[in-house]
């Protein structure tokens, strides 16, 4: 009987305690053509907790995704995908990870991930970043969207 209440007890001891929300794997496209127009990362704002995956996945031929060494979180290691090829990015530093596509950069295939919370100095720190006009005016519409 007190083995039973102890069960009992422990096991409603671990449903309600806070456990940390497990690791999300999120997919983003490299396309030719997408809903923002030509040369885009679908979807091209990604928010995302410390511990995520996000894997950039070349839809069409022709891509790669790497991180903008100039907007990145202190401290983290800039990564290159090779072209046509999937590149796996798990973060676990919070802050903005900035994403372009190197052959369509000029073109305007970037893409922003926001980890966790942004301070205000980050956020303005990544609108004072330098980019060729058609990848500012993507850019400018990501960053909107940090919360």
């Amino acid at each position: 009987m007190i083995h039973l209440r102890l069960s009992a007890g422990l096991a409603a001891a671990l449903l309600l305690s806070p456990l940390p929300a497990a690791a999300k794997d999120i997919v983003v496209h490299m396309k030719n053509q997408g809903a923002d127009g030509a040369m885009v990362f679908e979807p091209s704002f990604v928010k995302a907790a410390p511990g995520d995956t996000i894997h950039f996945k070349p839809t069409d031929a022709s891509h790669n995704a790497e991180t903008m060494a100039n907007m990145l979180p202190a401290g983290v290691t800039p990564v290159k995908g090779a072209m046509n090829k999937e590149m796996v990015l798990t973060v676990a530093k919070p802050g903005l990870y900035g994403i372009k596509c190197m052959p369509h950069y000029s073109m305007g295939m970037v893409a922003l991930v926001q980890v966790g919370k942004v301070s205000a100095a980050d956020l303005a720190a990544a609108k004072a970043v330098k980019l060729p006009p058609f990848a500012a005016k993507r850019m400018t519409a990501a960053l909107a969207k940090v919360k």
